[in-house]
């Protein structure tokens, strides 16, 4: 990897979000820090959804009672504590960050070496599109970035 020149630990960033493609982006990340002696870095983004009355829409009152870091949080924990072998010397930071997803990675991977996203496949045509924040990461990352796919047949 470039950052291992001039004795630079390289990097990887992942982003989680819970989905099954997340989960195989953070394990697939996790072997390739052990391949490459890479920290990484597993990064979950969370917003207050939008408030109003409309159908369809958060009513005001459920946004008091949530705690979304709290609940973004145990999700990437989770997903971290099902990537990593207990004896691996893999080292993974978890950052939990309030924003938009596609922004939080992008951020996250200003200096990194590697950015991992996962993509949920659909099947079909629209199987062949990635959704917007890996779309996003692809065409805006500052470093590498590898796209992986869910399971695309549940």
């Amino acid at each position: 990897m470039p950052g291992s020149q001039h004795g630079k630990i390289p990097r990887i960033v992942v982003g989680v979000d819970g989905s099954p493609s997340s989960r195989e982006a953070i394990r697939w990340a996790v072997r390739q820090a052990a391949l490459t002696g890479s920290s990484v870095d597993a990064v979950i983004a969370w917003q207050y959804p939008a408030p109003a009355s409309g159908v369809g829409l958060v009513p005001i009152g459920v946004i008091d009672t949530a705690d979304f870091e709290e609940i973004a949080a145990k999700a990437l924990a989770d997903a971290v504590s099902g990537a990593a072998d207990p004896g691996s010397s893999v080292s993974v930071r978890q950052l939990v960050v309030e924003g938009n997803a596609a922004q939080a990675l992008l951020s996250a991977a200003a200096g990194a070496d590697l950015l991992v996203v996962g993509c949920r496949g659909h099947g079909g045509f629209a199987g062949a599109l990635l959704g917007s924040v890996s779309q996003h990461c692809v065409h805006h990352a500052p470093c590498p970035v590898v796209v992986i796919r869910g399971d695309r047949h549940p």
